[in-house]
């Protein structure tokens, strides 16, 4: 994870942007795509100068004011707003406190109590905390199933879980952008995120779109070898005794083929992990 931060984050960003979707007319040949740095910092009020100071990593400390306009600029939405204020460095309560690693025994017992519908935990790096019974079913093609976007560019499941796999790809890496902006020297995230560059090409390629995104309630669809194809809807939740990490419970449409699939899941995966008889041929 060695790029630059906030001005790798503005140049994709302008790199994005057509001049016509800012209502700015296109004169001359444009060398790369989307806005030139001169039509930025037009865009937001700034000095030419200053805006390439920012995106060359000349200067690192904006003001709250500059980011602002600078968000207004470039047209980002909220995920992306807040992500540009943390690599500017000026988000009110300062740097962001590391996940803690364990979940608590109160949540742990809150997740047991929802039987019929997967639940689990994670942190901002998408490594799986906690897990309830049905989503350990869920996730059981996974081996091991320890990560979200290990599990959807490293394991050769994923490809074939996720039947939306370009757009579990795309929000994967965005959630993965957002918690560089929250806690950009975590050895894990960076580990994790040079790891999946090495190994994936399209990992690499979404990575260094810049696209930040937290998780959103769009429904997904997985294919399960056990139960077939499963269209579930989902609630994240931030846990607010342990900042970082997130409760996500999924759920399908009562009466549905996929809840009858999920009972049929559960069903399944409570025979296979019930211990044998005592006495029973365990070959």
């Amino acid at each position: 994870m060695s790029d630059d931060g906030l001005g790798a984050f503005l140049r994709s960003r302008r790199s994005g942007l057509r001049p016509e979707e800012v209502g700015m007319a296109s004169h001359g040949i444009r060398r790369v795509p989307g806005l030139r740095r001169e039509e930025v910092a037009v865009l937001a009020g700034v000095n030419a100068d200053y805006y390439t100071r920012l995106e060359q990593g000349r200067e690192r400390h904006p003001s709250a004011q500059v980011l602002d306009a600078l968000s207004r600029a470039l047209r980002l939405d909220g995920d992306a707003r807040d992500h540009l204020y943390r690599l500017g460095g000026t988000v009110p309560d300062g740097p962001a406190a590391r996940v803690p690693g364990q979940v608590s025994p109160g949540l742990r017992q809150l997740m047991d109590g929802y039987p019929h519908t997967p639940a689990f935990v994670l942190d901002r790096t998408l490594d799986i905390l906690a897990t309830n019974a049905l989503a350990d079913a869920l996730y059981s093609p996974f081996h091991p199933a320890d990560n979200l976007a290990r599990m959807a560019f490293a394991d050769p499941a994923g490809h074939t879980f996720y039947q939306d796999w370009d757009r579990a790809a795309q929000a994967t890496v965005a959630n993965l952008r957002q918690a560089a902006g929250y806690e950009p020297d975590n050895p894990r995230l960076r580990g994790l995120v040079d790891a999946l560059i090495e190994d994936s090409g399209v990992f690499a390629r979404l990575w260094k779109s810049h696209t930040v995104r937290g998780k959103t309630q769009e429904a997904k669809r997985f294919l399960h070898p056990d139960v077939g194809p499963l269209t579930l809807s989902y609630q994240a939740f931030d846990v607010r005794e342990a900042p970082g990490q997130q409760l996500v419970i999924y759920h399908a449409e009562p009466g549905s083929g996929s809840a009858e699939a999920l009972r049929l899941l559960g069903s399944i995966h409570a025979t296979r992990t019930r211990p044998a008889p005592r006495g029973a041929d365990r070959s």
